[in-house]
Order: C-alpha cells, then structure tokens, then sequence
C-alpha cells in the first residue's frame, strides 16, 4: 500500500464513518475508501511528506535531477516548434501547436525530476507546517541548486537545438519564432503572467495526490493552458531565451534579467505566495482539530 493510500485510509478512521457504515461488510468497506476522495488536509500532508523527502535528498541527487528537468523542458519548447511547423498558417494552428507545449512536462513530472516550480509548493508546505529556520534554511537551498540545475540544463538544450540546428527548416524557423516572441512582452506582463503560471503549476501538483490514475491528462490539462494563455514559465522559457541567446538577437545579461529573472519572481508569487498560502489558510482548522 502507497503512502497516498494510507494517509487515505488514515484520514477516514480519524473523521469516522457514518452510522450505516456499521452495517457493511468489509469490501463494502473498501469500496467506499476506493471511491472517495481524499480531503484539502489529507492532500496537504502527501505534498507534506512529498516535500520532506525533496528536503532530505542529498544536493548532487537534487542538481543532477535539476539537469535533466532542465534538458527534457526542452522537448515542450520543441513539439511547439514542429506542431507549428507541421500546421503551417492554419488559423486554429494554435489549438494544436500549444498540445506540444505538455510533452516535456509529462516526461519531467511524471519521471520524478527536480522541476523548480514545483518546489515553490511541494517544498514550502512542509515549512508552514512545521516553521523553523532550518528547515527554511533547508528550503532556500534545494530552491537554489535546483533553480541552477534547470537554467545549466536549460542553456544545454538551447545550444544543441541551436549548434546542430535540430529538425527541419520550418522548425528552426519556428524555434526562432517562440523564442523571439518572449521578448515582445513587457516586464510587468512577464511578471503578472509568471503570476498565474505559477498559480496553475502548483494547483497541479495540489490535485495530482487526487487524480489516481489520470495524472498524464492533469498535467497535459493544466501545461496546455498555460501555453495557450500565453503564460510565462521559467524553465521551459528559459530554453527559449537561451535559444534567442545563441541566434545572437539578445545577450546574456538580457535573457537573464529581461525575462528568466522576472519570471522566476512571478512563478515565485504564484506558486509560494498565492497558492501554498490560501490553501494553507484552507486547511489551518482543520489540522489544529487534529
């Protein structure tokens, strides 16, 4: 039994089963368990214990893990780039192009990689249970090895896409398209929308513990729209400023502070201060009952 399903199972014998439970057998029982949810206190303990774990994690696994987070972002920035070039200039190409956007996503998070954003939750949680300067100590750390890790991995994927003009092309024409457009937003769009990536990056994680066996459709869900949002995303965005970097249309002073910067602060926002917070305000009762 996973830990999930225990802390499930857990849950309901701390709140109780209602009279007519009394009267079922006992795979009645079960069937109940397989059938309900679990509730908003028992979610935040799997994110929790998940967190507890990144934190205990010695930090070459973390920057290792960080690096191939940062490679395989990658290939969201590039099933972009060949939907685009495959649709040409249809006028529903976005519908479709914005699809390969999750594939990356699908690969870091369901393979268990050291994605930034989603320690702005994961990682955080276990600090407002629990506050203590080491272990907020413990949490600036594993931001900042892992933060590092995706940008080294980042700057890879742009320089081999780039050095060996990977695909077609129409695809490094479209390469060149999406990393050229993250540089038309503004600075407070790059921030604001940062805001509201970060926010639906960590209401991913808050429902993945819920979603059993349909977590690919929850992370293609939620990275599809912030792709057809046009959201900003410090990782996978970075592969695009990086790319930019390497065509020799920006810096690297202003890939970093122009927009990698300005979105970390955003994502930031979104995931750690908007989010972790409210649902920790959500819950602060019902773990005081307990």
């Amino acid at each position: 039994m996973n830990r999930l399903f225990y802390i499930l199972h857990s849950d309901s014998e701390f709140y109780g089963m209602s009279k007519l439970s009394d009267e079922f057998t006992s795979s009645e029982l079960d069937s109940v368990d397989d059938m309900s949810g679990p509730s908003a206190p028992v979610i935040y303990e799997v994110i929790v214990q998940e967190g507890d774990e990144e934190l205990a994690r010695p930090n070459r696994s973390l920057f290792w893990s960080g690096i191939a987070a940062g490679l395989l972002i990658s290939l969201s920035v590039f099933s972009e780039a060949a939907l685009r070039a495959a649709l040409g200039e249809l006028p529903w190409r976005m519908l479709i192009e914005n699809m390969g956007y999750s594939v990356g996503f699908v690969v870091v998070i369901l393979g268990r990689m050291q994605l930034f954003t989603e320690n702005t939750i994961t990682t955080v949680a276990p600090l407002l249970i629990a506050p203590s300067v080491q272990k907020l100590l413990k949490t600036i750390k594993l931001w900042s090895v892992v933060f590092l890790a995706n940008m080294i991995g980042a700057f890879i994927a742009a320089w081999y896409f780039h050095a060996f003009s990977i695909g077609t092309q129409e695809i490094q024409s479209a390469l060149a398209e999406l990393s050229l457009h993250i540089f038309d937003l503004s600075l407070e769009q790059k921030v604001t929308r940062g805001v509201l990536a970060g926010v639906m990056i960590a209401t991913m994680v808050w429902v993945l513990p819920n979603a059993r066996n349909n977590a690919i459709w929850i992370i293609i869900l939620f990275t599809y729209f912030i792709a057809l949002g046009d959201l900003t995303h410090v990782v996978a965005g970075a592969v695009e400023a990086f790319y930019a970097m390497f065509m020799g249309e920006v810096s690297f002073t202003t890939a970093l502070f122009s927009y990698i910067f300005p979105t970390l602060v955003g994502n930031v926002i979104g995931g750690t201060l908007v989010f972790t917070l409210l649902v920790y305000a959500q819950i602060t009762p019902e773990i005081h009952r307990q």
